[in-house]
């Protein structure tokens, strides 16, 4: 279009360039890019059709802002905080337990959900339960808008496992039969921790727990090279088919995957057939959430909130109910199995909480020292 216009004026006498151009000057900042809504987010929870149809919206309430996804997908807390931190991000997907973690770092990145503007009309059909979670609020203001959740689960292949064979306690995770047939969590460790205390009879969050009521001893103690914890956390990376960090890959040796949920809908739509496990000892919860940057201001924030009105509107809640094997956030709904069989999914024990320093600190020498461990009893293992 700009070239048509040069050529025009080249060809014009002399005394209509000046008209021209001007006109032309007019021209060209409407030919440039919209501003850019960057869209912070996990694998799969924001498809090509959901932008396509939110950025519809934004054109057609005549904003000149064109939401989209940025890369890399979300990883964990720490890949997340920084960057978030960078200035990199406008709306971001966070589990709600990194908004407080290590001394509520997160959230001064954020900025109060503005729960009653008019473009958060689908924010009233949420569920009550879901709105008023104290580690996503500082007194009265959100910093939060619910959006999916889902368990911390280890799903097994139907096609090569039969149902005597399926583990049940978690327990039968540390069985030689399923050395190398197993993946787990790599950039969240605070998950493999939490399975291995279960297994042990205690809270997937003792560690917390031990920091809160300042019990130093035990907690010198758990992180003794000779305590049942570091021994077990040892032999389960050293006995894993697979460590994954933003999603689970799906190796043909694998017959038991932990997973999110999401990605194994996707597996299952193939032709596999991945069926939860439900270990007695339960498992851990965790609820994904829409969450504004603190710098976000002006039309910006007013497309952010068009963004999440539209992500906890009927159609996408029920995407995730049946594409992604999610708990939906809202009311409006089809049909929540999750929530359906049992009403006290996100009130439970097991909903996991925001770690501090000092316990994410612990978390971490546990998990190196049993990771530098499982290296050298594999080495072992080989020349056995």
């Amino acid at each position: 279009m700009w070239r048509k216009w040069l050529l025009i004026i080249l060809n014009k006498p002399a005394h209509l360039v000046f008209i021209l151009a001007s006109a032309f000057t007019c021209i060209v900042p409407q030919l440039q890019a919209k501003e850019t809504l960057r869209i912070f987010t996990w694998d799969g929870y924001v498809t090509e059709q959901d932008l396509i149809r939110v950025n519809r919206l934004l054109s057609a309430q005549n904003y000149d802002i064109e939401a989209k996804v940025i890369t890399p997908f979300a990883d964990d807390a720490d890949q997340m905080f920084n960057l978030i931190r960078a200035g990199k991000a406008d709306v971001a997907f966070l589990t709600l337990f990194f908004i407080k973690m290590k001394h509520q770092r997160m959230l001064h990145l954020l900025q109060p959900i503005d729960t009653q503007s008019p473009r958060l009309s689908n924010y009233k059909a949420l569920e009550p339960s879901l709105t008023d979670i104290p580690m996503g609020m500082v007194g009265d203001k959100k910093f939060y808008i619910p959006w999916g959740g889902g368990a911390y689960g280890f799903y097994v292949d139907r096609n090569r496992v039969e149902a005597q064979n399926i583990p049940i306690s978690l327990n039968d995770l540390w069985q030689p039969k399923w050395r190398d047939k197993v993946s787990y969590n790599l950039s969240q460790e605070w998950y493999n921790i939490g399975i291995t205390l279960m297994s042990m009879g205690k809270s997937p969050f003792y560690i917390n727990k031990l920091v809160r009521e300042h019990r130093h001893a035990e907690l010198i103690g758990l992180k003794a090279d000779n305590s049942e914890l570091m021994g077990k956390l040892t032999r389960l990376y050293a006995n894993a088919g697979h460590l994954w960090h933003s999603g689970p890959v799906f190796h043909e040796k694998l017959h038991i995957v932990s997973s999110w949920g999401p990605e194994i809908m996707r597996e299952n739509n193939k032709g596999s057939n991945w069926q939860l496990i439900r270990f007695k000892e339960g498992s851990m919860v965790w609820l994904d959430t829409i969450n504004f940057v603190h710098s976000l201001k002006g039309k910006k924030l007013e497309a952010a909130e068009i963004f999440a009105n539209y992500f906890i509107g009927k159609q996408v809640q029920n995407r995730i109910v049946n594409s992604l094997s999610m708990v939906a956030a809202s009311s409006l709904v089809d049909s929540n199995p999750l929530i359906d069989n049992n009403p006290a999914f996100f009130q439970n024990e097991l909903f996991v909480p925001p770690y501090d320093t000092v316990s994410g600190n612990v978390v971490t020498t546990i998990t190196e020292r049993a990771l530098l461990g499982a290296q050298i009893l594999q080495k072992r293992t080989n020349r056995d």
